[in-house]
């Protein structure tokens, strides 16, 4: 849950830095200037190459080695931030002494290879939940996520594909700021290809690409936003999506592997997951080329979550099912709001796939608000983003979801010259459609309950509409001690419920997916099941709790 900062946390978190910086005289003998970083927070050192480089990405590579204060070792890359100044970042997860050592590809280089030192680690201070619960995994149960010290964590993702490069940082922080209050928790954005909004690319080159610094130093600032914001940057550092006669020329394999990890070594520290969103390509051509990427950026050494995200192209999960260091999927399961399309959602792959070993957490993602369906050249409205999230949440064990808006997507830039609004950019606009209010009300839905415990559980509906429409298919899940269970009906009338599987004399009411607000519902009991009619027009959700001692 997130909270604000009291002015005491804030005068006590100061005093306690204060307090450990005064005994780093005792702790470190008599060296002055020991840094002192709280648990979870960054750890920043900068060097001095000695020897100039002609493209310091291709010509060294500078690897720190941080021991903990019990003595583990762990493995982070540096990076070249511009002229000679290399840095390294780092995020302790244990209080007490740390110690780095540094090694350079080029032994010559004294700058960078040989450099030792230490900080202090103090305890956990801050008022934003990664500093408070520590960034964000998976769960011990592979299921969800959640913060270091356990605290389930509820993947609400927007996306701004194109955003973080070109908005100007007073629009991001505007973006921000509004996401985080609609209770979004995530912010999806693409790092390249692409320029920024000063028309600078994140490289240059094709077969041996150069580092653009000041790109990434842009950048910085942009993600430093959405974590003092409480967001979580879901960061694609290549996106290699979209129709192949409009995406640019792809990187060789061994040119993507230094881009990707020099983007994870800049920002490995910072509270983010890694997206990487790709197509399949002919005859799954993609597949090899992503496996080698992944296991040489994040295969021998921890990381942040690996969210797979295929674009549209569901047999690719199976394709990466065997890759350790993919910890997440994330599929568009409802592509067409059709019957025929819908059918293949509720009786396809995506069905089954939370059942699948091993064992991942699944993200349903949902069409883009305001975006065009290809087949019938009309626009997905708020009903379709809506009713794909519920539907896409109970049919799997609820991870989250990930919401987008094609004019935030594509951060679209243009005036509407209609009245009133000529001076509004289409993205601005986009930020109050409806769909992203109403992806508000689910995140406050979330908050109250324990979504991490349910499960599927079609077992619960006794008589299925969707048989005779999909549109109207009832989507239904449970925890498996049936303290509680949900069922969405996405069109009103009423739902049947077999009465075994549900919680015994269960609180029963309709929470409306369109307003955030509840209605109190009444059960017709028959012999083995009930009837519940819904309260009005429009989808709904039922919820049954069992009554607490």
């Amino acid at each position: 849950m997130k909270r604000t900062c009291t002015l005491a946390w804030v005068l006590l978190s100061g005093l306690l830095v204060l307090l450990l910086g005064a005994g780093c005289k005792g702790l470190f003998g008599h060296k002055a200037n020991v840094p002192v970083v709280a648990k979870w927070s960054r750890f920043e050192q900068s060097f001095r190459s000695s020897l100039t480089y002609a493209n310091p990405l291709q010509d060294a590579r500078l690897t720190v080695y941080f021991t903990s204060p019990t003595g583990g070792v762990q493995q982070v890359g540096g990076f070249w931030d511009g002229g000679a100044t290399w840095r390294v970042r780092f995020s302790p997860d244990q209080p007490g002494r740390w110690t780095y050592r540094t090694v350079c590809s080029d032994a010559r280089n004294l700058g960078l290879n040989g450099q030792a030192g230490a900080f202090l680690c103090s305890a956990a201070l801050g008022y934003s939940s990664f500093q408070r619960h520590g960034p964000v995994r998976v769960s011990r149960d592979h299921r969800h996520f959640e913060h270091a010290d356990g605290t389930p964590f509820f993947w609400l993702a927007d996306t701004a594909w194109k955003g973080a490069r070109v908005a100007t940082p007073g629009d991001w922080e505007v973006y921000a700021l509004t996401r985080a209050h609609q209770k979004f928790s995530v912010v999806q954005c693409a790092i390249a290809p692409g320029v920024d909004g000063e028309g600078q690319s994140a490289f240059s080159g094709t077969e041996r690409i150069a580092i653009n610094p000041a790109f990434f130093q842009r950048l910085d600032a942009k993600l430093t936003m959405l974590s003092r914001a409480d967001l979580l940057a879901g960061v694609a550092p290549l996106l290699e999506i979209g129709e192949a006669d409009s995406r640019p020329a792809e990187l060789p394999t061994d040119q993507a592997i230094l881009l990707v990890r020099y983007i994870v070594a800049r920002w490995g520290a910072d509270p983010l997951v890694w997206v990487l969103a790709l197509e399949g390509g002919e005859r799954g051509s993609n597949v090899a080329r992503w496996k080698q990427i992944g296991q040489a950026v994040f295969g021998d050494r921890p990381h942040a979550p690996v969210v797979l995200c295929p674009s549209g192209t569901q047999w690719l999960l199976d394709e990466f099912r065997d890759q350790p260091w993919v910890d997440a999927f994330a599929y568009q399961s409802v592509s067409e709001v059709s019957d025929d399309s819908l059918a293949w959602t509720f009786d396809g792959p995506f069905a089954a796939e939370w059942k699948k070993e091993p064992v991942r957490p699944v993200i349903p993602v949902t069409p883009r608000e305001d975006g065009m369906i290809a087949k019938s050249q009309s626009r997905y409205t708020a009903d379709d983003v809506r009713q794909a999230a519920y539907w896409g949440l109970l049919m799997t064990v609820p991870a989250g979801v990930s919401y987008g808006a094609e004019p935030i997507a594509q951060w679209d830039m243009g005036f509407n010259s209609a009245a009133n609004s000529h001076s509004v950019p289409g993205w601005r606009k986009a930020m109050s459609l409806p769909g992203a209010t109403q992806m508000t009300c689910l995140a406050n839905l979330m908050e109250g309950i324990p979504f991490w415990k349910l499960r599927p559980a079609q077992e619960i509906v006794s008589a299925q509409p969707g048989n005779d429409s999909s549109r109207r298919f009832i989507a239904a899940a449970s925890t498996e001690d049936r303290d509680l269970a949900l069922c969405y009906v996405p069109e009103d009338g009423s739902v049947s419920l077999r009465l075994k599987p549900l919680p015994r004399s269960p609180r029963i009411s309709w929470f409306n997916p369109r307003t955030g607000g509840t209605n109190s519902a009444v059960a017709v009991i028959e012999e083995n099941a009930c009837k519940i009619p819904t309260p009005g027009p429009g989808d709904w959700l039922l919820m049954l709790s069992a009554e607490k001692p």
